[in-house]
């Protein structure tokens, strides 16, 4: 009775997030009653396993008692304080040591509250940057077709999946594209890395061509996780960062889902050994506790707004919860989890049985592509294997898998004809199993004509 009640309570007043609200007269409302590990139970003892951290954000799993002591130690001194003009030893740690394990040119931490809005502080801290040092014809950036930065007006207009921004299309800054790198699209026998150098030519042409207009480009490291979970090699990295250079351009790296471990590495620009001049992260930031973002930049870009008053440089740019000590003290205990418990290299057993269990999927009639970095796996359902011609959107298989999770014990949203694990670390293996295990079970069905 109360799950019940809770759900038709729920649908009178409650819009939710990326649905379509009509699709709740057949799709079941599962309201939590509460979580612990990986598991997540309902209000009738159904108990599921969070395969995707609560839309990425969660590390340690919930209820986790080190990040959960850390919050009440905070707020048993004081909630919350503005930070301009004050400032509190929880921010001052954190940005301490997020300068000491991201790449290192980053030395300044400018903070928000959620992953769109550290895309648009970096927006406007490239922008202003360049009219600082009186270059006011760069107002352009460069992204990648399949990519997503968030929700608010800027970063949706850096994105470039239809789904979310083809309906505010008259609102959005005129940006320019250039084709993706992702490995999908790759030819029979061409490496990763050989496609991706091969599509770096599609960005010099546009740096060399919009270098005098363009202020950054925008890029997710390694992965495009809302694209489908579409993954490239590190070699573009490397490429863009020196070309970026070469023209005089920001590079902005998005690694607020793929950061904090999820593609191996601590961070995803690790692997093509590279400083971006902006680095944009949230989510796991707080091991998915509470809402939180940042932005770190370098020295270089900080002085240039580092001038008298009277000049008008300064980075009129604010949120009220800015550097939220709660917010703060989270994220202090993630990262202390992350050394103390050597989560990076402990992943990697976890990371071996992800792709171990995913093996039997290679022959499947059904399935075009199956791509892993670190702790993120995709499966991409297909309509024909050979040409990997893609199932008609509107036929929705993957939400099958999803509804067919739900009665097995697991949390399987797809993205689209997508099926992706991305959990808390805590996960084990036997749990790893349990999950493939469902996810072929519904795959099955979801792929019978």
């Amino acid at each position: 009775m109360k799950s019940e009640d809770l759900k038709q309570r729920d649908l009178a007043s409650v819009w939710h997030p990326c649905t379509q609200m009509k699709d709740h007269k057949f799709l079941p409302m599962v309201p939590i009653k509460k979580a612990q590990g990986v598991w997540l139970e309902d209000f009738d003892g159904n108990r599921y396993i969070d395969a995707i951290s609560s839309w990425w954000v969660n590390l340690f799993g919930h209820s986790n008692e080190k990040i959960s002591s850390a919050i009440k130690q905070q707020l048993d001194c004081f909630e919350h304080v503005l930070l301009a003009g004050f400032s509190h030893e929880a921010v001052i740690n954190l940005s301490e040591q997020l300068i000491e394990i991201t790449p290192a040119s980053l030395s300044k931490c400018f903070y928000a509250d959620n992953g769109s809005s550290a895309v648009e502080v970096a927006l406007k801290m490239s922008f202003h940057y360049w009219k600082n040092i009186g270059q006011p014809k760069k107002t352009k950036f460069i992204n990648l077709s399949n990519s997503y930065h968030g929700e608010t007006i800027g970063a949706l207009s850096l994105g470039d999946v239809s789904l979310y921004k083809e309906v505010y299309e008259p609102l959005l800054l005129d940006v320019i594209t250039v084709p993706s790198p992702d490995s999908f699209n790759r030819e029979i026998g061409e490496s990763e890395r050989e496609y991706a150098v091969r599509m770096f030519a599609h960005m010099e042409e546009a740096l060399q061509q919009h270098k005098d207009e363009v202020c950054a480009v925008i890029v997710e490291p390694l992965v495009q996780c809302a694209g489908n979970m579409r993954m490239y090699d590190s070699s573009y990295l490397t490429l863009l960062r020196m070309a970026c250079d070469k023209y005089e351009v920001h590079l902005i790296a998005d690694e607020i889902a793929v950061g904090f471990g999820r593609t191996g590495t601590m961070f995803a620009c690790e692997q093509a050994g590279i400083s971006p001049d902006f680095m944009c992260l949230s989510k796991g930031l707080t091991g998915g506790y509470l809402p939180l973002s940042v932005v770190l930049t370098t020295d270089h870009v900080y002085e240039a707004f580092y001038d008298d008053y009277e000049n008008l440089t300064a980075f009129m740019h604010s949120h009220s919860y800015t550097g939220n000590p709660l917010g703060c003290a989270a994220a202090l205990a993630t990262l202390d989890i992350f050394k103390s418990e050597n989560i990076i290299e402990a992943n990697k057993s976890l990371i071996k049985e992800f792709s171990q269990q995913c093996e039997r999927f290679c022959d499947h009639p059904n399935i075009g592509d199956i791509r892993q970095r670190g702790m993120i796996t995709a499966i991409e359902l297909v309509k024909d294997k050979a040409t990997k011609e893609s199932y008609p959107w509107q036929q929705r298989r993957g939400l099958e898998v999803y509804k067919y999770g739900l009665k097995h014990k697991a949390l399987l949203r797809p993205l689209g004809n997508v099926i992706y694990f991305m959990p808390p670390y805590v996960i084990t293996a036997e749990e790893i199993q349990l999950l493939v295990d469902v996810a072929e079970r519904g795959i099955e069905l979801a792929t019978k004509d």
